[in-house]
């Protein structure tokens, strides 16, 4: 059965707001095919595209574009592959762009990316691309429109960089380079997310910025995976949360209450959809969107 070959950015030519689930390659076999059964319930849930890390949780990287060429071959999803500039020279980017072209997947979510753990002091030569705005001005030149090209988006500023005003001038820099929407870090204070599009929009970025949304299921696992990236875990979330600690189903039901709230008040403000980190799971994104879709 061949993909669908649909671009993200054409879709939202048909359609004021998207529902769509973030994956990531699993490090085993067994987890590989568990993750095919996830993808299908997934599906189900008629989600506009389904995105997958570049090898993320120690994943194999040539797992996201099998994937992702799953979910269109035998879903009739749009999928969009991550790709990161880290690790990869120029080459290796053309050969694997060629690889993902010759998959008939045509959407890239193009990243920068972090040195992995076992190679934490990784540096870029002249041979690699040192940002994601590089890795965007080249897809765009060698593929033209062939392929859609999304970014990241952090409406507290990136970790190496907390100037938030400096940190929209590097996202508008993306979309200059030929990047065509946004897609932001998980965060808990929407008017993060509210603040964030408004710098965007004072530098003339009329982007799609659609919100990350992570639901809570394991508060001390939430805190670790902040730390590492820099998202703020607000007041609120410590008052809910912390008195849950080693009740695992309180936990699970306070983070789907919490989401909730956090994702109809983003549509209610104008939100262009809604993207989520799934952790390989049905539930609780599942319940979710069910509750909020409009």
């Amino acid at each position: 059965m061949v993909p669908i070959m649909k671009k993200i950015i054409d879709i939202f030519n048909d359609k004021e707001r998207t529902y769509s689930f973030e994956i990531f390659p699993p490090k085993t076999d067994k987890g590989y095919e568990h993750l095919l059964h996830i993808i299908e319930g997934l599906c189900k849930l008629n989600p506009d595209f389904i995105s997958c890390t570049y090898g993320a949780g120690g994943g194999k990287r040539d797992k996201t574009f099998d994937i992702a060429e799953h979910i269109e071959k035998n879903h009739h999803v749009a999928s969009m592959a991550h790709l990161t500039c880290v690790l990869n020279t120029k080459e290796e980017i053309k050969t694997i762009l060629e690889d993902v072209k010759s998959r008939r997947i045509q959407n890239i979510l193009a990243l920068r990316g972090d040195p992995p753990l076992d190679n934490p002091h990784w540096q870029p030569t002249e041979n690699n691309f040192k940002y994601s705005s590089e890795l965007c001005a080249f897809i765009r030149q060698e593929y033209k429109d062939y392929f859609g090209i999304g970014v990241a988006g952090f409406p507290e500023g990136h970790i190496l960089c907390k100037d938030k005003k400096r940190d929209a001038q590097y996202l508008k820099l993306k979309i200059d380079s030929g990047a065509d929407f946004v897609i932001t870090q998980l965060f808990f204070n929407n008017q993060d997310y509210i603040d964030y599009v408004q710098r965007l929009k004072k530098l003339n970025v009329r982007a799609r910025i659609i919100p990350g949304i992570l639901p809570i299921t394991d508060y001390q696992n939430l805190q670790r995976f902040c730390n590492l990236c820099g998202a703020t875990i607000p007041i609120e979330i410590k008052k809910i949360f912390e008195p849950l600690q080693g009740n695992p189903e309180e936990t699970l039901n306070a983070g789907i209450d919490f989401a909730i709230r956090q994702c109809r008040d983003l549509l209610a403000k104008g939100a262009p959809g809604l993207h989520f980190y799934s952790l390989n799971k049905l539930s609780p994104a599942d319940k979710i969107l069910n509750a909020v879709r409009i």
